[in-house]
């Protein structure tokens, strides 16, 4: 074979190599680049510390949805996080989300958990009942310098 066809060849081999790599580590990830069909909704917090766009929110230990965008609220001093359920998943009016981070200092994650109520939520409507992100700082520090009088 002469030179050309050779390196031909191994550039050939090294685009597929690149191409797989690629596959694999955004199917890991678990990301997609197409929108999932569903629904909006937002939720208000007075910490969402350590919470990200993209962060998954989950149901029963099952992912049901992203975090698509965080906003904040000046007059009420609150963060409005903004999700997107996935088409299918019922989510009650009276539903809790609450911000948890998976492991000790994993990421931050929001956590739906469903209530008793028939009615449920739909495109553009707010969960009301929420629960901040807990922060491991602020708790070693209240027991650090609590007294024990």
């Amino acid at each position: 074979m002469n030179k050309i066809n050779i390196e031909l060849i191994t550039g050939i081999f090294v685009i597929i190599g690149i191409a797989c790599f690629t596959w694999l580590a955004v199917s890991v990830a678990g990301a997609t680049f197409t929108e999932q069909p569903g629904y909006s909704l937002s939720a208000r917090f007075t910490s969402i510390s350590g919470l990200r766009d993209g962060a998954i929110v989950e149901g029963a230990g099952v992912r049901i949805g992203t975090v698509t965008a965080i906003d904040f609220d000046p007059d009420a001093f609150e963060a409005i996080v903004h999700l997107r359920i996935n088409e299918g998943v019922p989510i009650q009016e009276d539903a809790i989300a609450s911000i948890r981070t998976q492991g000790i200092i994993g990421e931050k994650y929001i956590n739906i958990v469903p209530g008793g109520f028939d009615e449920l939520l739909t495109e553009g409507m707010e969960i009301y009942e929420t629960e901040s992100s807990i922060s491991l700082e602020e708790l070693v520090s209240r027991y650090i310098f609590s007294s024990d009088d």
